[in-house]
């Protein structure tokens, strides 16, 4: 519907799962819609311009993996399983080893190379010795990262870090090789940028509550 109604449509040439919930948690449906999208008889899209973005589930990468190949982005976010499970619990279940185990053995032809998406938040990940830290882990991995600074948002606990310290971020991984990208956000003046699904109501009053 988008290439057919939008001026923009015929220039529509990737797909990216994300923001939708756990897509490798609706396994089926998900390779179902996958292997739509890259049929002639679908949409016709190439592998590799579909991405699918994971919070980390390690099983499940490999069975991707071993069905489809598709473009793979994890959500890491933290250079170490203590405070990775502090801000994603399910890193309990499955922690770094396991990912990026899974992560190695994941196939990606050519030169195509996984994507690690990291949320940088003031104080709690976004210090020169994290990013150090992340260099360390990665080590051996082809692969790519997104730096993405977080949203804040009304009654939020963390904090956006300013930008010379994003850049400190960057620099030091792109001392140690690798690509690192610092990703815009758009849509933050009206609380729908990256990780900003919430609402404002006006409460009797007048008073303004998340």
């Amino acid at each position: 519907m988008l290439q057919q109604y939008l001026p923009e449509g015929p220039d529509i040439k990737n797909i990216v799962l994300m923001g939708m919930g756990e897509p490798l948690a609706n396994y089926q449906n998900v390779l179902k819609a996958i292997e739509i999208m890259t049929s002639d008889y679908g949409l016709g899209f190439s592998n590799r311009k579909i991405t699918l973005s994971t919070c980390g589930l390690a099983p499940m990468i490999r069975q991707l993996g071993n069905d489809i190949c598709i473009n793979l982005a994890i959500s890491l976010n933290a250079p170490d399983n203590e405070k990775r499970s502090e801000l994603m619990p399910v890193n309990r279940k499955y922690p770094l080893e396991s990912i990026l185990a899974a992560c190695r053995d994941y196939p990606m032809p050519g030169r195509r190379m996984l994507t690690f998406e990291y949320i940088l938040m003031a104080g709690v990940n976004d210090s020169p010795a994290d990013a150090e830290k992340v260099a360390r882990l990665l080590k051996g991995v082809r692969c790519k990262l997104n730096l993405i600074a977080f949203n804040e948002y009304p009654g939020s606990p963390f904090k956006t870090p300013s930008p010379e310290t994003i850049k400190t971020f960057q620099k030091i991984l792109i001392r140690h090789h690798y690509t690192a990208m610092i990703r815009t956000s758009k849509g933050s003046d009206i609380l729908a940028a990256c990780g900003q699904l919430s609402g404002r109501k006006t409460a009797t009053g007048g008073e303004i509550t998340p």
